[in-house]
């Protein structure tokens, strides 16, 4: 089933509402959030954010919320699962629906269909591919680890996040081509400084000979590292870590070499889908161009020139990027999105 976007460029702004999934104090969403509001402040997208502080029944709650204001578009996130509550949510009603970050998993998809199917308001999906963050931080970690047989820690995310999972799939991935790596221990981390840092203390304990440690996000391995300094060990010189995302102090971490291995580039992932939404809006359907269910490769290991610069255009109360310029409604002549990390890197950086 097709669904028409509307043929007009004269239509009214975009209303669209985001219900962001994480705390409205963690670093990674509220970056997110940031990302995509600069996004629709340049293309005149009316844009609401919700924090659904971690609760699914506060998700829920909001969702609901929204549905009786009825904006043209809701984004959400199909974090502890509530992708299919939140399309049984929004059916019937004329709110468009676009998932991004978290995609539903196959399971859940053999009862609700892919976008543009049984629920033919779901006009798509744009997800990073996690997989593939997590094998890059493991064959990074492969590469500067000490010679011989060495031991791993890992620590993985919410269990119930397909994007936790699809990380861990990457490690052990990067694992099966380093049969020298022995994985101690993956455990459920939840995204949690603390709770990684409590794990961590248990785990050095346990296995002293430990000299890798691969996180999934940067607030694990930052629990990790003040655990392995609290038994008087230095990350990056006694135990090499890997850690993903973009906050300042993972950045920090990154350019002292205590983090010897950093991915990021997924906080674009709402923003561009704000794009994608927008060009909708418009008239250019999306679909005929990258297909409605899109796995973007937008995680890129970062070096210590990339961290300076990326750190630079992040810290400025207004992002200096002209996301106009990205629109397929405003200018025909493009033929792709750019999901990935070059409108921030390769820009100059503007005084603030």
């Amino acid at each position: 089933m097709t669904v028409a976007a509307v043929a007009a460029p004269s239509v009214a702004a975009p209303r669209v509402a985001f219900i962001n999934p994480g705390y409205s104090s963690e670093p990674f969403w509220v970056g997110y959030s940031r990302f995509m509001q600069a996004v629709a402040d340049d293309l005149g997208v009316e844009l609401e954010i919700h924090y659904a502080e971690r609760d699914f029944n506060r998700l829920l709650q909001l969702g609901r919320q929204v549905r009786d204001r009825q904006p043209d578009y809701l984004l959400f996130v199909n974090e502890i699962y509530a992708g299919p509550e939140l399309l049984r949510i929004f059916e019937n009603t004329p709110v468009r629906l676009f998932n991004v970050h978290s995609t539903l998993t196959a399971s859940q998809r053999e009862r609700t269909g892919n976008p543009r199917e049984r629920y033919g308001n779901w006009i798509g999906s744009l997800i990073p591919d996690d997989e593939r963050a997590g094998y890059l931080m493991g064959k990074a970690l492969a590469a500067i680890k000490p010679e011989g047989p060495v031991e791993m820690l890992a620590f993985g995310g919410v269990p119930q996040t397909p994007s936790a999972q699809l990380r861990n799939l990457g490690l052990l991935r990067a694992l099966d081509e380093h049969p020298d790596i022995r994985l101690r221990h993956l455990v459920n981390g939840e995204w949690s400084r603390q709770r990684a840092q409590a794990q961590a203390r248990t785990l050095f304990e346990r296995y002293p000979a430990v000299r890798l440690v691969w996180s999934a996000n940067d607030e694990m391995a930052l629990g990790a590292m003040e655990a392995l300094r609290e038994r008087g060990l230095q990350p990056g010189r006694d135990v090499h870590f890997s850690a993903a995302n973009n906050s300042p102090e993972i950045f920090q971490a990154r350019l002292a070499g205590e983090v010897e291995a950093l991915t990021a580039g997924h906080f674009t992932l709402g923003g561009w889908a704000l794009l994608l939404v927008h060009d909708y809006h418009l008239g250019r359907d999306f679909a005929d161009s990258i297909g409605v269910d899109v796995r973007a490769d937008v995680f890129r290991l970062l070096d210590e020139e990339q961290v300076i610069h990326l750190h630079r255009r992040l810290d400025v109360p207004r992002l200096q990027v002209d996301f106009r310029r990205y629109s397929h409604a405003l200018h025909a002549e493009r033929a792709g999105y750019p999901f990935d990390l070059s409108p921030l890197l390769d820009a100059p950086v503007q005084a603030r």
